[in-house]
């Protein structure tokens, strides 16, 4: 009895482990096939690797061709409206000859200099923006969407090109970039300066970049010809920014040697030399629209400057460190500033007074950005964050965090409003929206 049911638990256990072997076999070979398949795949895929990398490499290729020959197409209008100026200002010359009999040679020699160097912009001019409102920009909903890692330093400065979607940046690493946005696909690379590159602007129709530079000087590129065009060596001490007049004719820079400088885009000279402040200038920048020149300085004070007569039409006190940045919005009613105890002050230029203080902690406010409604400040901090205020509520929206070093520009794209870009000393810039 005990026997027979022994026997029968023997067959059990051995029509189970017959049952389960069989399976692991099934198991095996399916596992093989898999095995093979997966080679087979791979080595298929390896044949087709060259071509898309091909591909890739054409594709990038096609993309910077396309936004060089909008550069070109840029330079070529750019051409075309200096020719028809050069014409309208020849017809002007000869209407003057007929009328004048001119036969001293000093006077022919000071007419043809008057020629060759740009006139002042007008004084009469009104900014279009004045009465116009934006949508505010919705800063509570931003966050960091792309991070661009393309320089060996900290990122300094960071400009958007006027007509395309394009990003320029400044970099401690002698060099400046321009990329597409918001792909982050490298279109031109300048080197050049022997120092660290600290601010960069470009020219209103996009054909010229400056830059100014550790290395005492400013200069100026031809963005289609990938080239230097031209290097203002007149500071005397390192540059640290540089800006376009609206009109294309001028460039300001100011230096660590306490001056502030217009070059005359057509002569390439200095036309005038503002002197007052007492410490770096640290900063400069134009009133929108106006002959007005805006300077932010290590003594404290931020300044506003005639460009034709090279007097301070006004000086704005109230900081208590170093001024690190001054900014119009585009009205040009409102200027925004900066300084080394993370203070940021708000001005009524109108009125010349102080209307709003903004405490963003103890770490230095590098710069200040308004939107194009002129209601939402972003502020880049040394804390490694960007913060952004709404100047009308007053309160604080949003805290941008992300980059691991600090802060040192910000700003929004200024045709839709709809992100902004930050550089920092991490050696990455990024885009939020």
């Amino acid at each position: 009895m005990v026997a027979a049911k022994a026997k029968e638990s023997w067959d059990k256990f051995r029509k189970e482990r017959d049952y389960h072997r069989m399976h692991h076999r099934r198991v095996v070979q399916e596992k093989n096939k898999l095995i093979v398949d997966l080679k087979r795949l791979k080595k298929h895929y390896e044949q087709y690797e060259p071509t898309l990398t091909e591909l890739r490499h054409k594709y990038e290729v096609a993309m910077k061709e396309k936004m060089l020959m909008r550069l070109e197409r840029d330079r070529y209008a750019a051409k075309a409206e200096s020719l028809q100026k050069q014409l309208s200002q020849a017809e002007a010359k000869d209407e003057t000859a007929n009328s004048k009999d001119l036969t001293e040679g000093d006077d022919a020699q000071n007419r043809k200099k008057t020629l060759r160097e740009a006139p002042w912009p007008s004084e009469d001019r009104t900014n279009p923006y004045t009465n116009s409102n934006f949508e505010v920009v919705r800063v509570a909903e931003f966050a960091r969407t792309q991070v661009f890692k393309g320089h060996l330093g900290a990122v300094s400065h960071v400009a958007f090109h006027p007509k395309i979607p394009v990003v320029a940046t400044a970099c401690d690493d002698h060099t400046w970039k321009m990329w597409s946005v918001p792909e982050g696909q490298l279109v031109l690379s300048g080197e050049g300066h022997r120092d660290w590159v600290s601010g960069i602007s470009f020219h209103p129709r996009g054909s010229l970049v400056a830059t100014s530079s550790g290395d005492s000087t400013i200069k100026i590129w031809d963005v289609a010809k990938e080239k230097c065009k031209h290097t203002l060596t007149d500071h005397t001490q390192p540059v640290w920014a540089c800006s376009f007049h609206d009109m294309g004719d001028f460039v300001v820079s100011c230096s660590m040697d306490q001056t502030v400088k217009a070059f005359d885009m057509m002569s390439m000279r200095c036309r005038q030399t503002f002197r007052g402040h007492v410490d770096s200038v640290n900063f400069v920048t134009f009133q929108p629209f106006s002959n007005n020149v805006l300077t932010a300085a290590g003594d404290k004070t931020i300044s506003l400057w005639d460009l034709r007569s090279g007097l301070c039409v006004q000086t704005f006190y109230g900081h208590a460190n170093a001024c690190n940045h001054a900014m119009f919005n585009l009205k040009g009613d409102t200027v925004a500033s900066c300084d080394a105890d993370g203070i940021v002050k708000m001005w009524d230029v109108r009125v010349v007074s102080e209307f709003l203080q903004i405490d963003t902690g103890r770490h230095p406010a590098n710069a200040a950005n308004f939107d194009r409604s002129g209601k939402v400040l972003a502020i880049a901090s040394g804390d490694a964050s960007i913060k952004t205020f709404n100047i009308e509520d007053k309160v604080f929206v949003a805290n941008l965090e992300g980059h691991e070093d600090s802060v040192q520009d910000v700003v929004f794209e200024p045709q839709a409003n709809k992100f902004l870009i930050s550089a920092s000393s991490d050696a990455t810039f990024s885009l939020w929206q």
